[in-house]
């Protein structure tokens, strides 16, 4: 059976940015990140990044802890965090390969 694919576009409109959505995405796939890194990968300013991190843990998706000078961002243990990621990582699962491997690889 081949692989179903998904474009990236209807997903960035669902999740109101670009920014907001590969946050979602690089946490699910790494499990933790923080926002330099995130930035890097993406290519986008570390502001886009800060700013959705902590949109996301107002609305109790994502937690945090410091370690050193960074904080680290993971998702919250509950309900709707948890169906979130289920729907993330069936998006991740069916996007094209060449996404795969430049960003979640």
């Amino acid at each position: 059976m081949s692989k179903v694919t998904i474009s990236e576009a209807p997903l960035i409109g669902l999740f109101g940015s670009k920014a907001a959505y590969q946050v979602l995405m690089y946490l699910e796939n790494y499990g933790q990140g923080y926002a330099a890194e995130i930035a890097r990968t993406f290519r986008m300013s570390l502001s886009q990044v800060q700013n959705q991190l902590r949109k996301f843990e107002e609305l109790g998706i994502l937690v945090s802890r410091r370690e050193g000078s960074a904080r680290f961002y993971y998702f919250n243990r509950n309900p709707v965090a948890d169906g979130l990621r289920e729907f993330l990582r069936s998006l991740l699962d069916s996007l094209p390969d060449a996404t795969l491997q430049r960003y979640y690889r």
